[in-house]
């Protein structure tokens, strides 16, 4: 049987035997898009995304699997993709992290219109940051996405960091049915005002859980992207030493020790491990499960790669992002989350009508920004091209959420004015009050939202303009 609603897996023991496979095997790369342009179709596709023994499950995937193709450029290239939509909804590709033109970043109904089924369009674009990014639709994400649309965009660094493997997790859990079906249970009030939908089960690459082989002191990057809807992963890995080089796809200035991971809806995080277990033994990335860690791949040690471990790796190369200005001259404003089962949102604005949190839910709308629910008609903020922004995210909810800024990246500002590290999503916990800032050097209309699908459909959306 598949495991329960009540249960993310099985314990570790029940996954001791993991299907075999070497990581470079879960990526495909596709021919330099800096050449000419290449297609990419969003349709139906079966795939076993279960172990052997269950039935395969229909997905949607770009090309037809999930992921979709990884789409892997040297900074500073050309991605051209003639996006096909096959599915039966509108759809459409946002590149999630890339700092690129507005009217790419593929947000229906802010920055274009759906790609009807049957209808194509072009995404032409420059990468200017090397990094781990990923692309997903922007129209009905809670669903599309829940079915397996995604893919990673890899931007590779000019001079790339001195690895022997560089490998992409993305991490998704899936709702399940006890056929491995997908559950068809979108839209579900509980999911919307909760945390979100959350899955039964957990696959990486669109896989179940897998042995990978590797070697003694070999050492490895690993690219780590949460696809989940709404899941917040906590991790860890057994019998692998090493740092985290990145975050969102932006080196950190200085690479930190391994702890403990907490990975938000859309975020990223990119390791540099060396393989410590001993020959014939093994390592594992796993996720905290409760009572028991539960293993989501594990290293079988083959053989040795070199006689010792190699030296410390530097940090990557920065990227070319603003440098902010004076914080204390910087335009501020706040953003108040509110909303959602145990909240004290007793009323928002809908499309410019006051309603009460009765006639919201109603409508499926459940939490709001700044007192309006859904995408308001004036933007957060009017920004000049240039200028130091800084918002105060205040979390008055019962739930922790991902909060993502397309266009660009920012820095969290602790309370003595410290800087924290470039990211495009911010995890916000609940009662918690997170203030960000960041250059306003792209203009356009940029999406503000959580990142947590079902609350985005659910109210917690807005944008902002810099001119």
């Amino acid at each position: 049987m598949l495991i329960t609603r009540r249960r993310l897996l099985a314990t570790s023991a029940a996954v001791a035997v993991l299907p075999k496979s070497a990581i470079g095997q879960t990526t495909q790369t596709l021919a330099d898009p800096t050449q000419t342009t290449q297609t990419l179709t969003a349709k139906e596709g079966v795939q076993q995304i279960t172990p052997e023994g269950y039935p395969e499950t229909s997905i949607w995937g770009y090309d037809g699997s999930a992921p979709g193709p990884v789409i892997r450029v040297k900074q500073g290239a050309r991605v051209a993709r003639e996006f096909v939509n096959s599915l039966s909804q509108g759809s459409s590709v946002h590149w999630h992290g890339i700092r690129i033109v507005n009217d790419m970043d593929g947000v229906v109904g802010l920055t274009q219109d759906a790609v009807a089924p049957g209808q194509a369009k072009l995404y032409d674009f420059v990468v200017p940051d090397a990094g781990t990014y990923w692309y997903h639709p922007h129209n009905r994400a809670w669903e599309q996405m829940a079915r397996g649309l995604y893919g990673a965009l890899i931007v590779d660094e000019a001079t790339p960091p001195d690895v022997d493997r560089d490998d992409i997790f993305l991490i998704d859990d899936w709702r399940l049915t006890q056929t491995a079906a997908i559950d068809e249970s979108f839209g579900r009030a509980m999911d919307w005002s909760h945390g979100g939908r959350i899955g039964n089960w957990v696959t990486i690459n669109g896989k179940p859980p897998a042995d990978h082989a590797v070697k003694l002191n070999q050492r490895l990057r690993l690219r780590l992207v949460n696809v989940a809807n709404s899941r917040i992963f906590e991790l860890g890995v057994e019998g692998l030493e090493g740092v985290v080089v990145a975050l969102d796809g932006q080196p950190l200035d200085e690479p930190v020790a391994i702890d403990q991971m907490v990975i938000a809806p859309a975020q990223r995080m990119d390791l540099i491990v060396d393989v410590t277990a001993p020959v014939g033994g093994q390592g594992a990335l796993f996720m905290r499960g409760g009572a028991q860690n539960v293993q989501l791949a594990r290293f079988v040690v083959e053989g040795t790669a070199r006689p010792a471990r190699m030296s410390t790796p530097p940090a990557l190369p920065a990227n070319p992002v603003p440098t902010l200005g004076a914080l204390a001259s910087a335009r501020r404003v706040d953003m108040l989350l509110e909303g959602g089962a145990m909240g004290q949102m007793r009323a928002a604005i809908v499309d410019g009508e006051q309603r009460d949190s009765r006639s919201l839910a109603s409508i499926g709308q459940y939490w709001a920004l700044n007192g309006v629910a859904g995408m308001p008609e004036t933007p957060l903020l009017v920004a000049e091209r240039g200028e130091t922004i800084m918002i105060r995210i205040i979390n008055d909810t019962a739930f922790a959420h991902a909060m993502h800024l397309h266009g660009f990246h920012f820095r969290a500002i602790g309370p003595d004015g410290a800087q924290g590290p470039l990211r495009d999503t911010a995890l916000v916990e609940r009662e918690e009050t997170v203030e960000i800032a960041f250059v306003a050097d792209n203009p356009g209309d940029w999406l503000f939202h959580c990142h947590m699908l079902e609350h985005t459909a659910a109210g917690m959306l807005t944008w902002i303009k810099v001119t």
